[in-house]
């Protein structure tokens, strides 16, 4: 298990998210094989926080119906977390029982957006957090809150700041040692994001914040150096730059792991990531989908 941790001022940590994020929404079905060697891959890059899949209803995510294989194929690697996302207590129970050494679970600072992403408002949302967070605790498990639209929303628009400070507070009372803040459909202005944060770190430190950009619009570097400036050092990203949300019309996708790796390096960032590899297993996930 990892725990989010103090880490010196040039220490960077990425949390490679395109297992997960990356392939949620490609239309064609990936294969487990595939899908376990590029986690692989990862691994093997270097990434020591990966998403590696979400318990979820095939219903609504086909993509991930394949959930428990993977789990339970892939080669754990020592010292990599493999985390997987859920919605509901059952998920978490079942992603526990599978051998995921972190959960995250997903709120919104949009209630529109709550409503259509998981049929649920944000208050409810909470409510099955409680169950998730209890069952965590139990079997101490780590788990990591992610906020959706925490800069703009497809539905309501611009998102004020406050919603998004109160429901992170929230959300690390509960116990969410790191909270993920979102730019979902990518449109987000380094202002918006500087404001966001800094709202956001009148509230909590920013050792407890993980930005997630996604690069709609290619403003997802400068928004991650915005997150620089205000002590941010853990940064969501995707191999290949795969991704979108099937409830966040016009999203593209998120952030390339290799571009985010390159753009840390050359700004005196320490990332233990091998660029090479991180070619390497970019080229694979970009086949995938092809």
């Amino acid at each position: 298990m990892r725990r989010c941790t103090e880490m010196t001022d040039d220490l960077v940590s990425i949390v490679e998210v395109g297992p997960r994020d990356g392939l949620q929404n490609e239309k064609r079905l990936i294969s487990t094989e595939d899908k376990v060697k590029l986690i692989e891959m990862l691994s093997d890059a270097g990434f020591k926080r990966i998403e590696a899949t979400a318990f979820v209803s095939p219903k609504w995510v086909p993509q991930m119906a394949d959930h428990e294989a993977v789990m339970a194929t892939v080669k754990q690697k020592p010292g990599t977390a493999y985390s997987v996302l859920v919605p509901n207590a059952k998920g978490a129970n079942a992603a526990i029982e599978h051998g995921a050494d972190e959960i995250a679970l997903f709120s919104s600072a949009s209630e529109t957006f709550s409503r259509k992403n998981t049929n649920c408002s944000i208050a409810e949302g909470f409510a099955r957090f409680e169950e998730i967070l209890a069952l965590a605790r139990d079997h101490d498990v780590p788990v990591r809150g992610y906020i959706s639209c925490a800069v703009n929303c497809p539905y309501e628009g611009h998102i004020d700041p406050n919603n998004v400070a109160h429901i992170a507070r929230k959300l690390f009372a509960m116990g969410c040692h790191e909270i993920a803040v979102a730019d979902t459909i990518g449109t987000a202005s380094p202002g918006d994001v500087d404001t966001m944060l800094g709202t956001l770190l009148e509230e909590l430190p920013s050792g407890v914040i993980a930005c997630h950009f996604h690069d709609t619009y290619g403003k997802a570097l400068d928004n991650v150096d915005v997150g620089l400036r205000r002590g941010i050092r853990v940064f969501d990203s995707a191999a290949g730059g795969l991704g979108g949300c099937p409830y966040a019309p016009g999203a593209a996708g998120n952030l390339a792991s290799g571009v985010l790796v390159r753009h840390l390096k050359a700004r005196g960032f320490s990332v233990d990531v091998d660029v090479d590899r991180v070619a390497l297993a970019e080229d694979f996930a970009m086949k995938l989908t092809a």
